[in-house]
């Protein structure tokens, strides 16, 4: 016993390799590898088994040591038939057995598999992290001296580390998981909002946006960096994207990377990229979207939603064409164009010390505006061909079409969510009616269920549907921000105060979450609580 606490003393000085191991290893099979090898250096064994908690039974999926065998690698355990197994994952106390524990029948987890004597010494470890059991340790050999408690207390914080570390694996898979379903939904989004949008540019009815086109087209043969500004739901990266389809860069890869969609704390990572063991969950190493973007144009979608403490990095990779992932000291160089787009006003928020001057001219170098909706109403005949051809592409109604009138019942509406609100009243529409012609029933209700409001801008009242009341006097009309007001209340209470997600607030007024909930702030609605309904009432 003198020397396995000597062995013990010697190991406790290399504990911080377990933390180590603990933060930084995913696989649970490398995991345990390492894990045994500082084991060796703790505690004497013949056989290491890791056993996890499936469908109510311990199931053995890595073993190690002189003993460990295929039948050892594939055993299986009922918790009935072993009560010290299962006190050990109630009590989540590591325990050593002794001769008296299988003479009262508790019986041995390995009879039938392996030849060990009764009363050999065996040590019990139950992996539990938060709430979660996730198994046992088991350490057997075939002495029949009981482990030092000592040495049973050490091999308990391995054994709560090892749970955190599956813990964390396991977490981190959800996570990949989560990632996979954002890129299969951004690939989604991309073929719904994409589209050939050089067309939709280049054959515009408003002399602005034929001007816009103009000196995109201008732009786009150079490297200069870009701003795009524009209220929500414009069409901000569809003009990004045509930038590049028109770029030297257009085979290269195009990369978007939302500021406003991302923890701040993520951020630097996800611009830079970073090595394994930067920090905790940081398994391997992993590329930014600069080096993602390499060669090709990268859009920094909600620029003016970036950290201040990121903005002095992202204005020196800007200025250098060079950085240093998180956690490395090597520079790395990428060639990238910078395509920027906000539809936060900079210059106040420069005023507010909220965004960096020298980055915003740095961004800034040739600016583009998309106008809104309203300011462009002449657009909505080919916006509507445009954005009924787009959906038909991923629908089975092909031919559909605004009639005369419908076109005017649009035309009598603000458009507050512009081009993406268009296509969402559009699509509602086109499920709503039996036939190919959308007339003005067809537009009775906009994308989330509120009537449409009467634009602000002069209308020629002949064309108006009797629909719309035009008689309305001057004193009668509400602002369009108390409308707006009312009608978000409306959704949320729709939707319990649910503003993310599918069936969420943003998805039925088709904003992105960021943009509907810094219009609430800007109307005063600030508490999500009081439209949550007990499901259970």
């Amino acid at each position: 016993m003198s020397d396995e606490l000597s062995g013990l003393t010697e190991g406790a000085k290399d504990a911080r390799d377990l933390v180590e191991l603990a933060t930084t290893e995913d696989s649970v099979e490398e995991l345990l590898r390492r894990g045994l090898d500082w084991l060796t250096r703790v505690v004497r064994f013949d056989l290491a088994t890791l056993f996890l908690l499936r469908d109510g039974k311990l199931v053995s999926v890595a073993a190690r040591g002189p003993l460990a065998n295929a039948k050892v690698r594939h055993h299986a355990l009922s918790l009935s038939e072993f009560p010290s197994l299962k006190q050990a994952l109630e009590t989540r106390r590591a325990r050593a057995f002794t001769e008296e524990d299988h003479s009262h029948g508790d019986g041995d987890p390995f009879d039938g598999v392996l030849d060990l004597p009764a009363g050999h010494a065996c040590m019990v470890v139950p992996l539990c992290a938060g709430e979660r059991t996730y198994g046992v340790l088991t350490l057997d050999r075939a002495e029949c001296e009981t482990y030092p408690q000592p040495v049973v207390d050490l091999v308990e914080v391995y054994g709560q580390m090892l749970a955190t570390a599956l813990q964390a694996a396991e977490q981190r898979a959800a996570f990949e998981q989560l990632h996979r379903q954002d890129h299969e939904h951004a690939k989604l989004l991309e073929a719904q909002l994409g589209g050939d949008s050089e067309g939709i540019l280049e054959t515009s009815l408003s002399p602005m946006m034929r001007d816009l086109a103009r000196r995109a087209r201008q732009v786009a043969e150079t490297d200069t960096p870009v701003l795009i500004t524009g209220e929500t739901g414009t069409g901000k990266e569809r003009l990004a994207r045509a930038i590049h389809r028109w770029s030297a860069r257009a085979d290269q890869p195009f990369v978007t990377l939302n500021c406003a969609a991302i923890p701040a704390g993520l951020l630097e990572s996800e611009l830079f990229g970073h090595v394994k063991g930067a920090f905790t969950g940081a398994t391997k190493d992993r590329a930014g979207r600069f080096q993602m973007a390499h060669g090709g144009t990268l859009l920094l979608d909600e620029v003016g939603e970036l950290p201040v403490e990121l903005q002095a990095k992202l204005l020196r990779a800007l200025q250098e064409k060079a950085f240093e992932p998180v956690g490395s000291d090597k520079t790395v160089r990428s060639d990238v164009r910078i395509l920027a787009a906000t539809h936060v006003d900079l210059q106040k928020a420069i005023a507010e010390k909220r965004f960096r001057e020298d980055l915003y001219y740095r961004l800034s170098v040739f600016p583009l505006r998309l106008p809104p909706l309203r300011e462009r109403r002449e657009d909505l005949p080919q916006l509507c061909t445009f954005l009924l051809e787009e959906q038909s592409r991923r629908t089975a109604r092909r031919g559909m079409r605004v009639s005369p009138a419908g076109l005017a019942r649009l035309g009598a509406y603000e458009w507050p969510g512009n081009l993406r609100e268009l296509a969402n009243a559009l699509e509602r529409a086109t499920i709503l009616t039996s036939g190919t012609e959308l007339g003005p029933s067809s537009f009775d209700v906009g994308t989330s269920g509120s009537a449409l409001v009467p634009a602000q801008a002069p209308v020629d009242a002949a064309a108006i549907p009797s629909a719309v009341d035009t008689t309305m006097k001057p004193g009668s009309v509400l602002t369009l921000a108390a409308v707006q007001r009312e009608h978000i209340l409306r959704v949320l209470s729709l939707t319990r105060g649910r503003v993310y997600g599918p069936g969420g607030a943003a998805a039925l007024l088709g904003l992105k979450p960021s943009t509907l909930q810094s219009r609430m702030k800007k109307l005063g609605i600030a508490r999500l609580e009081q439209f949550v309904v007990d499901e259970a009432s």
